[in-house]
This record gives structure tokens, sequence and C-alpha cells, in this order.
């Protein structure tokens, strides 16, 4: 019997040992992957800043063009309305023309602005909207590989109890102290192990 407890025991060190060391490369491997999805995140949320702050100058463009018209049209003046339309920006247009179609001279219901109208839309915010939800993605992958490094972490404190069990029950002179010392670093060994198993790995290139 106490033979075979010190053969169960020599197997569970070596296999624990294995195990505690993957882990740790894992842990460190997963770190590794969860700052490069960050800088990739942080580069997403950078264009996307871009990407708004564009959006809002053309916005100011267009409604400055539009306040500019509109003074114009107060006052008559035909010449420099037409001068202020030909200078409208190209995605601005349609959502002018839409808004002039609707009389909103004339038509209670029609929109106050060209700007409530569903034609206005600017690429450079629709742009924006789409690395939002991109950084966002990119942002639930740093929290995921976060997460997979964080368990790889408590599985080598797991691993390492299961060692110290291990190597404690070759210093016991009672052979029931010392099967259970390797029965429970058995228990949590195996129980880690399957544990981790279903977790992702990630290997070097």
């Amino acid at each position: 019997m106490t033979d075979r407890v010190e053969v169960v025991a020599t197997v569970l060190l070596a296999f624990a040992a294995v195990a505690t060391a993957w882990s740790g490369y894992q842990a460190t491997r997963w770190n590794g992957e969860q700052t490069k999805a960050s800088s990739r995140t942080n580069a997403i949320r950078i264009d996307a800043a871009r990407a708004q702050g564009l959006s809002q100058a053309q916005k100011e463009v267009d409604v400055a063009t539009f306040i500019q018209w509109v003074d114009a049209y107060a006052h008559r003046e035909t010449d420099l309305m037409t001068f202020y339309e030909r200078r409208l920006r190209d995605e601005f247009k349609p959502a002018f023309r839409a808004w002039v179609a609707t009389r909103p001279l004339t038509n209670p219901d029609a929109p106050l602005t060209p700007f409530a109208m569903p034609h206005y839309r600017l690429a450079a915010e629709e742009e924006a909207e789409r690395l939002d939800a991109e950084a966002e993605v990119s942002s639930a992958q740093v929290r995921r590989n976060i997460q997979r490094a964080s368990n790889y972490i408590l599985a080598v404190v797991l691993f390492s109890v299961a060692l110290f069990f291990a190597g404690t029950s070759t210093k016991l002179a009672n052979p029931r102290l010392r099967a259970i010392a390797v029965g429970a670093g058995c228990v949590i060994f195996l129980g880690t192990l399957v544990w981790i198993a279903s977790s992702p790995i990630s290997l070097g290139v």
C-alpha cells in the first residue's frame, strides 16, 4: 500500500509540475493577447474619434451655409441664394432639396430644417458609428483575454496546491495521512485539469 501511494505521489508530482508550467505559459500568452487586443481597440477608437470630429466639422459647415442661405432668402436676394446653393456640400444637397420640396414656409407639417430630413446622412458619421461598434467588439475580446489569463493564473495556483499535497505526502510517516494527502492532491489536480481543459490555448508563432 505504501509503495502504491509513493508511486501515485511521484506521478502526481510529475504531471502537476508540467501542468503548472503549461498554465503559467498560457497565462503569459493570454496577457500578451490582451495587450495586442487593447492596442487594436485603442487604434479603432482613435479612428472613430477622427471620423466623429470630421462629421462634426462637416455639420458646422452645413449649418453655417444653410443659415446664410436662409438669411439671403429672407432678404429676397436670389443671386446670393444661388451662390450659397451652389456651395452646399454634396452630402447636404439631397436633404436640402427634399426640405425645400416640402414647402416649409406654407406647410406646417414640414420639418423645421433640412437636418431633420432622413436624407441628411454623413459618411463620416456612419463611419464613426461603425468604428465605435467595431471598438466595442474588440473591447469585448480584451475582456475575454483578461479572463482567460486569470483562469490560467488560478490554474497555476491550484496545480501548485496539488504539488504541495504530493510533496507533503512523501514527508509523512503515517500511511493513512500520506494516502489522504495524495488523494487530496489528485482530486485538486484532476478537477483543475478537467476545468482548464475547456479553456482555449494560445501558441506562439
